[in-house]
């Protein structure tokens, strides 16, 4: 596991008394909720790169590098 560092917020008193009335435990919920957004953004950056990778890849004129490379080993 990785180092821990403590991040506080302010809430409602009403919001945390009915959280502990439902038994939720804040800390985990909130760790939990945090992560899962990391997550979805991380995943979201990742399809925004492999986006932009593939409008690049397009560009590529594969028959041209196929051509160039069949050439190269030609030569040798």
């Amino acid at each position: 596991m990785g180092r821990y560092v403590t991040v506080s917020t302010k809430v409602r008193r009403e919001i945390v008394e009915e959280a502990r009335r439902y038994g939720i435990n804040i800390s985990s919920f909130l760790r939990q909720a945090l992560e899962e957004e990391v997550k979805r953004r991380r995943i979201e950056q990742l399809k925004k790169m492999i986006s932009e990778a593939k409008e690049a890849l397009e560009k590529i004129d594969i028959e041209r590098v196929v051509r160039s490379i069949r050439e190269d080993r030609a030569r040798r």
